[in-house]
């Protein structure tokens, strides 16, 4: 994996910011990669990832001129592609229900159809997924990559471009922060 140049990466933003498509551009060649492979590794399926990277880098292009630190661009570009992905994940397309969901397509069949239990072990769950989005970005962004999409440490680690240490570090704080949140709602 090669390793950008921040500084580099920041006077190409300032320069999009000012309307040269060369240097969004160059800021897409040198970005594409990873953000595929974070892309790839969250949704399972090329074509989603290539969907949602085409989303995310429009996304980027009209929105550049609110990016106020050209520094923190990577983290920027992150962000949107984690909520795109995010997003796309939860489009209730049929063709991608079982591809995307998996064994929580069950969820998405109509409340009518399932008994009151069900119902409300449902709406548990989307209490506590919202809950999750909620957290601090890099906390939500590894739990839902570990627990709702099963990915291992290493591989968050890889897509993230992070520590392995780093991502049990949020592991940990992300589920006792969650679980100060969960508690909350506890009758």
């Amino acid at each position: 994996m090669k390793v950008l140049d921040y500084n580099y990466l920041a006077s190409l933003v300032r320069k999009a910011q000012s309307g040269d498509s060369n240097a969004f551009a160059e800021l897409y060649v040198a970005t594409y990669q990873q953000q595929y492979r974070y892309a790839y590794k969250y949704l399972k399926d090329e074509h989603l990832a290539q969907d949602a990277i085409q989303e995310t880098y429009i996304h980027a292009l009209r929105s550049i001129t609110k990016l106020q630190n050209p520094q923190l661009f990577i983290a920027w570009l992150n962000r949107i592609n984690f909520r795109t992905c995010f997003d796309l994940m939860r489009k209730p397309d049929k063709s991608r229900t079982d591809v995307v969901l998996g064994d929580r397509a069950e969820e998405v069949r109509s409340e009518s159809d399932h008994t009151e239990n069900e119902v409300i072990e449902i709406d548990s769950r989307r209490y506590i997924l919202k809950q999750v989005l909620n957290l601090p970005l890099t906390e939500s962004q590894v739990i839902l990559m570990k627990y709702y999409q099963g990915m291992s440490n290493d591989d968050i680690a890889a897509v993230m471009n992070i520590s392995r240490s780093t991502v049990k570090r949020n592991l940990k704080s992300g589920k006792e922060r969650l679980a100060r949140l969960l508690s909350e709602f506890r009758v």
